[in-house]
């Protein structure tokens, strides 16, 4: 598959929701842009999940982090460590992202969490902070048919039970994709 230069870095906090973290591998895939993480980050998803769903395991988990790395397989960021230290953000928790994303030459990182991420030092480095509304909303300006086609898979797949398109709107609206839904609902017809 063949990849634009054009890279993002997902935060935990996007990866953190199965429903989620599935549309944005789907966006990944769609070759719109290079969908990047580190181990850091899928260590920080991963132990918060496991400490708010005692339902879930710590191999489920890190079949779906394998599971994505084979999915994106240049997704994987190293490297970035030793730029750590020389970062400061609001949260120190969070420089680990943003050394990644310097280390990978990421333009976004897709985040919940804007204000730990603020433009002013992020500018700095070439890289914006994006809500992942806003970030698919741009996606979807970009090549509608790439989300439009993101979200036919992922619904497709949804098979236990089968998701109607009105829940499956839902399930993403409750995900704060509240703009890329109201866009995804004009193709209702095809999702």
């Amino acid at each position: 598959m063949r990849y634009s230069p054009f890279t993002v870095i997902f935060d935990a906090c996007v990866l953190y929701p199965a429903p989620l973290r599935d549309f944005l591998i789907r966006l990944g895939l769609s070759g719109r842009f290079r969908a990047r993480w580190s181990r850091n980050i899928h260590e920080e998803w991963k132990r918060n999940l496991l400490l708010n769903r005692q339902d879930l395991t710590r191999a489920q988990l890190d079949r779906t982090s394998d599971l994505m790395d084979r999915a994106i397989p240049d997704g994987l960021v190293d490297g970035y460590e030793e730029l750590i230290a020389e970062l400061t953000l609001p949260d120190p928790n969070d420089r680990h992202v943003l050394a990644a994303a310097i280390r990978c030459r990421a333009s976004v990182i897709v985040t919940f969490n804007q204000r730990d991420f603020p433009s002013k030092v992020l500018a700095s480095y070439g890289v914006e902070s994006q809500h992942p509304d806003e970030f698919a909303e741009n996606l979807f300006d970009l090549d509608a048919a790439a989300v439009v086609t993101a979200a036919q898979r992922q619904r497709a797949q949804l098979k236990n039970p089968p998701i109607d398109v009105d829940r499956y709107l839902e399930i993403l609206f409750r995900q704060g994709l509240v703009q890329t839904t109201k866009l995804l609902a004009t193709y209702r017809a095809i999702l």
